[in-house]
Parts: structure tokens; C-alpha cells; sequence
């Protein structure tokens, strides 16, 4: 094998790895955003664990997160603004990523 093709194996996992790191960011901030929202909805016991759940299976919907902002958003109506959901997401995947290193 030569070192082309060492490199270009590297840099296949490399992408891969970095591909799945991101989507564990995304996965976790989904689960911290979903125990957020379901405080500030008054959920408690079952229905806490199905809304984080409704939360992250939101995320397959569309590439992206703004299916996850809309599903929270709606949910929380009023009871919480635009600025506050995008910075709160935006926190939590610090957050999470700063979990998964």
C-alpha cells in the first residue's frame, strides 16, 4: 500500500469518526434540550422520559436542527422566546460535545 493510500484511509476515518462524534453532539444536546423543555412544561416521571424522546426523534425528520427548534418551540409557546431556545441549543451542544471529549 503506498502512502497516497495510507493517507487517503486516514482521512476516511478521520471523516467518519468525526461524522459520528457529531451526531452523539447532536443526539445528547437533543436529550438535554428535551429535560429542559419538559421542566419548564411541568413534566414529571414517564412523561418526561417520552418527551425527551418525542425531542430527539424530532431530529430525524430533516437534516439540520431546526426540526428540533420547532418541535420545542411549538411546545413551548410563549412560556419561552426564540433568542432563549436558539441560545439554550446552542449552550447545551457545547455542552454535549464538551461531554463526549
Amino acid at each position: 500500500m503506498s502512502t497516497f493510500d495510507d493517507r487517503e484511509t486516514a482521512f476516511e476515518a478521520k471523516y467518519a469518526h468525526d461524522v459520528e462524534m457529531q451526531f452523539k453532539a447532536a443526539a445528547r444536546r437533543n436529550k438535554l434540550l428535551g429535560l429542559w423543555a419538559a421542566e419548564i412544561l411541568g413534566k414529571t416521571g414517564d412523561a418526561v422520559q417520552q418527551y425527551v424522546s418525542d425531542v430527539i426523534k424530532s431530529d430525524l425528520q430533516e437534516a439540520g436542527h431546526e426540526d428540533v427548534f420547532r418541535k420545542v418551540s411549538a411546545d413551548l409557546g410563549a412560556k419561552v422566546d426564540e433568542a432563549t431556545l436558539r441560545a439554550k441549543m446552542q449552550d447545551l451542544m457545547v455542552e454535549a460535545q464538551a461531554k463526549l471529549l
